[in-house]
């Protein structure tokens, strides 16, 4: 079970916050000024910000550029984006191939149609538009909320068809390739931050809410999991290390605030 967020040691200094967006950083689909002003607060700290999450890349491109960050993973790890403000360019890097491209164009459209017969009240996401590499069902965003059942039944045909798939809070995401939110964590900390391994591990904490980000609760030693991650039991393939008194963005708030007023030894 995870432990209350004052037991996580705050030595080695803490260098990098990796951080989910929905449900965690925001509340109810908002962000709020004590979310957005302890991230703003963190990197006047002179600390690395990168916001990890299942929005779309044209959510990314803006998150990019107008967030105090310094890069954003998106549609859970199919790419990274990061904005230089002093050159005014955006780095762009994609974790799929031509292939996985092609396949996904042909083979997203039939798929949809399948998912709604049989899921009806499911809908595709709002911001399937602004996406380039995965499918975003809508299970509890702008439609029910439905059983989370339903929305890893309907995470299981995805994969029937070949597809990694992931539940996030709100949305069910598919997409042809092997990566996922920390397969393209470590590829960005290698080739941006040169980190890897055990100096990155020691150096980051990551805070999320939900199952698709098991594999960043599993590989970092100080993850923090905000208190709404509990509705999720044993849906959860691996549980963060600590957690948050306080949901959301209040969580999300409690853990940065942690860190910060928190003494090096």
């Amino acid at each position: 079970m995870p432990e209350p967020l004052q037991r996580m040691p705050l030595w080695p200094r803490i260098e990098i916050l990796w951080f989910d967006i929905d449900d965690t950083f925001t509340s109810g689909g908002l962000i709020s000024a004590d979310a957005f002003s302890a991230l703003e607060a963190w990197r006047n700290s002179s600390r690395i910000a990168i916001a990890v999450t299942g929005r779309p890349a044209g959510w990314c491109d803006h998150i990019a550029r107008m967030w105090p960050i310094d890069a954003v993973i998106g549609e859970n790890g199919g790419f990274w984006f990061a904005y230089d403000r002093d050159s005014r360019k955006m780095e762009r890097v994609s974790m799929q191939s031509d292939e996985e491209k092609e396949k996904s164009l042909r083979i997203f459209p039939e798929l949809t149609v399948l998912i709604q017969q049989r899921f009806p009240q499911s809908r595709i996401a709002a911001d399937q538009e602004y996406r380039i590499c995965d499918l975003a069902i809508d299970f509890a965003e702008d439609v029910g909320p439905l059983p989370l059942r339903e929305a890893h039944e309907i995470a299981a045909l995805m994969q029937s068809f070949g597809m990694s798939a992931k539940v996030s809070s709100i949305h069910v995401n598919g997409w042809f390739g092997q990566y996922d939110k920390l397969s393209t964590t470590l590829s960005l900390a290698k080739k941006r931050l040169g980190l890897s391994g055990k100096t990155l591990n020691q150096s980051s904490i990551y805070i999320g809410d939900s199952p698709n980000d098991s594999p960043m609760f599993r590989f970092f030693d100080r993850s923090i999991g905000v208190s709404n991650v509990n509705q999720y039991g044993d849906l959860l393939e691996a549980l963060p290390k600590y957690i948050c008194a306080q949901p959301s963005a209040r969580g999300f708030a409690e853990a940065v605030r942690f860190v910060l007023q928190g003494a090096d030894p």
